[in-house]
C-alpha cells in the first residue's frame, strides 16, 4: 500500500490541499448515503444521457445510496479539484486525467485514497488490461479506476478532400501536407482548432513532436532524459508547427474555443479535426452525415498511436468510500459498460465488454488501435503543471509570430533548468 506524502500546493495561485482530516462534502440525507461524483462534462449531449441513465440505474438497484453528479467543462472541472480536494467541498469520487501532470498532481498531493482493498474486493485487476491498470499502479499503489482509454487521430470531411482532388487519406506526413495545401489551393480551411483552449492546439504540437522527433525522442524529451535545447527535431517541430499555424488552420484560431472551430468542421468549412474517439457521436448529434466522415492516424511514422486514459478516484478523506466504491463497481461492470460505450466510444475498459452492432463509422477506429505498436501521451499528462502552462506559453508564442522557432526548444529547457 503507498504511503500518503506531505500536502503540496495544487497550483500556482498558491492554492493547498488541506490536511487530510478534514470533513467530506457528501452527506446523508432521508436515511441514504449520498456520494458526491465530480466530472468532466461530455462534449455529447447523448453521452451525458448515458451517463444520467447508469446513475438512474445504480441507485435503483441500491436504495440507500443517492449519487449526486456535478459536472463541469474541462477548464473549470481542473480549478474545482484544485480548490476542494482535501476541504469540505471535496467530493467522493473525482475523475481526472490519468497522466503524472494531471491525476498524477493529486495523487502526489496526498488527495486520492489508495484502492488496493476494493481491487482485492471486487476483483477488478481481472477487469482491466495491463495497459489500463498500469494507469493505477504507477504511484506505487491502487489509485482510481480506469473510466475511459481514449484514443485520437484525425477525422476529415470525405466531400471536401474530394472537391481538394484528394482520393484517399494520407498515409505519410508529406502526403497529409500535401493534401493541406491541396485543400488550401481550393478554398478550404484544411483544419480546424480552438485556440483559447491551450490543450486543443496542443493536439497538433505534440503530434509533429513525434513526427518530428521519433518515439524514442519524444518519451525522452517528456521524462527530462534528453535536453529540449540540444535535439535538432525539436527546432523542426516547431517550425513545422509555426507553418501550419500561419498556412492551414481556421483564421483567427487564437481567439475561438474548441467547440467555435469544432462548428467550422459540423459545417463543412473546415475539412479536417484532431479529436478522440468521442467525437464519433459528437458528430452525430451535430446532424452530419456520418458516410462523409472519415478517421486515419496522424501519419507520424513511429507506428505509435496518439491518446491518454482517464480515471475515477476515491477521494483521501471521503466520509463514504465504500458507497463510492460500490458505485465505480457498477460504473465499470458489463451492464453499465454496454450503454457506456454505445456513446462514449468505441472500445470499453472493460476488457470482458465488446462494441455490438457498431457502425461503419464507429468500426473504423478498430484497425487505427489494432495496428498501432504503442501510444504517445497528450503532453498536458506527461508534464507538470508548471511545464504543461509553459509549454503551452511557448506553443503560442510561436503560434502568433511572437517567438522564433528556433529559439523554443532553449526557451522551453530553460523552465524546465530552473523549475
Amino acid at each position: 500500500m503507498r504511503a500518503l506524502p506531505k500536502v503540496v500546493a495544487l497550483s500556482t495561485a498558491g492554492l493547498l490541499v488541506a490536511t487530510l482530516g478534514g470533513c467530506a462534502s457528501s452527506g446523508d440525507a432521508d436515511g441514504k448515503t449520498t456520494v458526491t461524483w465530480f466530472k468532466l462534462t461530455e462534449t455529447a449531449d447523448s453521452a451525458n444521457a448515458t451517463i444520467d441513465e447508469i446513475v438512474a440505474d445504480f441507485e435503483q438497484a441500491n436504495p440507500d445510496i443517492s449519487v449526486k453528479v456535478e459536472e463541469r467543462a474541462v477548464d473549470a472541472h481542473k480549478d474545482a479539484l484544485r480548490t476542494t480536494l482535501g476541504t469540505s467541498g471535496a467530493p467522493d469520487v473525482f475523475f481526472s486525467w490519468a497522466g503524472p501532470g494531471l491525476g498524477g498532481e493529486f495523487i502526489d498531493a496526498g488527495a486520492s485514497l489508495d484502492l488496493e482493498k476494493y481491487y482485492e474486493q471486487y476483483d477488478w485487476s481481472k477487469r482491466f488490461s495491463e495497459t489500463t491498470m498500469s494507469t493505477v499502479t504507477q504511484y506505487g499503489g491502487y489509485d482510481g479506476v480506469p473510466y475511459t482509454q481514449r484514443t485520437e487521430a484525425v477525422f476529415y470531411n470525405k466531400d471536401l478532400f474530394a472537391q481538394a482532388g484528394i482520393t484517399a487519406a494520407p498515409t505519410s506526413y508529406d502526403e497529409l501536407v500535401a493534401d493541406a495545401k491541396a485543400l488550401k489551393a481550393a478554398g478550404i480551411t484544411p483544419i480546424e482548432f480552438g485556440g483559447t483552449v491551450n490543450w486543443h492546439v496542443m493536439r497538433l504540437l505534440d503530434s509533429l513532436l513525434e513526427t518530428e522527433c521519433g518515439a524514442d525522442t519524444y518519451q525522452d524529451l517528456v521524462t527530462k532524459e534528453a535536453s529540449w535545447a540540444d535535439e535538432s527535431c525539436v527546432t523542426d517541430t516547431y517550425t513545422e508547427f509555426a507553418t501550419w499555424t500561419s498556412e492551414y488552420l481556421n483564421p483567427g484560431f487564437i481567439s475561438i474555443n474548441n467547440d467555435e472551430s469544432s462548428s467550422l468542421f459540423y459545417s463543412g468549412k473546415a475539412a479536417m479535426a484532431i479529436e478522440g474517439d468521442w467525437f464519433n457521436q459528437v458528430v452525430r448529434d451535430n446532424g452530419m452525415d456520418e458516410s462523409t466522415v472519415g478517421i486515419f492516424a496522424f501519419p507520424t511514422g513511429t507506428d505509435r498511436i496518439y491518446g491518454f486514459n482517464e480515471n475515477n478516484y476515491i477521494s483521501a478523506n471521503s466520509k463514504h468510500p465504500d458507497a463510492a466504491a460500490k458505485f465505480l463497481d457498477y460504473l465499470t461492470s458489463d451492464e453499465a459498460q454496454q450503454k457506456f460505450i454505445a456513446t462514449f466510444g468505441s472500445r470499453s475498459v472493460n476488457v470482458d465488454v465488446l462494441p455490438e452492432g457498431q457502425s461503419d463509422f464507429d468500426a473504423q477506429w478498430n484497425p487505427i488501435v489494432e495496428a498501432a505498436k504503442g501510444v504517445y501521451m497528450n503532453n498536458d499528462q506527461n508534464l507538470s503543471l508548471a511545464e504543461t502552462t509553459e509549454y503551452w506559453r511557448i506553443q503560442n508564442l510561436v503560434a502568433t509570430g511572437e517567438l522564433d522557432p528556433a529559439d523554443a526548444g532553449s526557451e522551453f529547457q530553460k523552465f524546465i533548468d530552473q523549475e
